[in-house]
């Protein structure tokens, strides 16, 4: 658990006008954070909404426009920051998952940790991936133990079934530790389950492939909640190291794949009952978590005293 002094740091969240950046700044303004908050061209930044942050604490943020794509925007967001918070957020104009995003999300991670290890004052970098780039791996039924931050899918397999989500998460983070170590950055990655909320809809990239997920026991979700305050404790957290899946619920259950399906498509017409042996069915879950909940179990007590 961090010092109450390292709460009084400057750190960066770029892209801080996505669902995970804006909280991730609130929360870190809450906490005695001074923060730069990098937006990118498609955000405005102007309007970034910090419901739960009182005025005085309003003036410990400044608004970056930062593009991944352009370096000198990324560096001048980064100036006297001693930490990242970074995820990536296709462009407007590109807004869906094909198979050129990936050659877009590796460059974008690139620019970005290469210009932390450009800025001296850096000292930890939190990056933003996906569960999808652990879970895709041919034959998971030949794989003994649970799957874990050990394991990578497989960039083949998704690219044989279009699975662009999921190979750009892959290649874009497996780019992001091979420079992070050659250069030596500290860096940690959070592979996040899908995010919940009310602007989730069936047109959501992490459900390409969403079925298989569910019959081999990989498929995720993550409160938004609980994804920042899983950012800020491996950030805090000095004994932080590697990945760490990031999720608080398994889609295991017939119930609980129709309460997502009726979550998705809410107009479509409820699934005919199935048999009572059919709705009791539980699918084993296959991935593991326990590195990260370990992590969290002071974290989360902090939290309720500070609550």
């Amino acid at each position: 658990m961090a010092p109450a002094s390292f709460h009084h740091g400057k750190v960066c969240v770029m892209d801080a006008s996505g669902r995970l950046g804006s909280a991730l700044v609130e929360r870190l303004l809450q906490r005695g954070y001074t923060v730069h908050a990098a937006v990118q061209g498609h955000g405005n930044g102007d309007d970034l909404e910090l419901n739960g942050v009182a005025g005085e604490m309003k003036k410990k943020v400044k608004i970056f426009r930062a593009d991944p794509f352009d370096y000198q925007s990324i560096t001048d967001a980064l100036k006297g920051c001693s930490g990242l918070f970074y995820a990536f957020e296709p462009a407007e104009d590109h807004p869906t998952y094909d198979e050129y995003m990936a050659e877009e999300e590796v460059r974008a991670a690139h620019n970005v940790i290469e210009a932390c290890a450009r800025t001296d004052t850096i000292d930890k970098v939190v990056f933003t991936s996906s569960a999808t780039a652990v879970i895709w791996r041919d034959n998971l039924e030949s794989i003994a133990s649970d799957l874990d931050e050990h394991h990578w899918s497989d960039v083949n397999l998704c690219r044989k079934f279009k699975l662009w989500q999921a190979l750009s998460k892959t290649v874009a983070e497996k780019t992001a530790w091979a420079l992070a170590m050659d250069r030596g950055i500290n860096m940690v990655s959070i592979n996040a389950g899908m995010l919940m909320g009310p602007h989730l809809s069936i047109t959501n990239p992490y459900l390409k492939g969403a079925a298989e997920m569910y019959e081999c026991g990989t498929f995720v979700t993550v409160d938004l909640d609980f994804l920042v305050d899983a950012h800020i404790c491996v950030f805090e957290d000095v004994s932080s190291y590697g990945r760490y899946l990031c999720f608080n619920h398994a889609v295991t259950s017939h119930e609980d794949a129709i309460r997502l399906a009726r979550l998705l498509t809410p107009s479509a017409p409820s699934p005919t009952p199935q048999s009572y042996e059919e709705a009791a069915m539980m699918i084993q879950q296959r991935l593991s978590n326990k590195k990260l909940n370990k992590l969290m179990v002071d974290f989360e007590s902090e939290r309720l005293l500070e609550d």
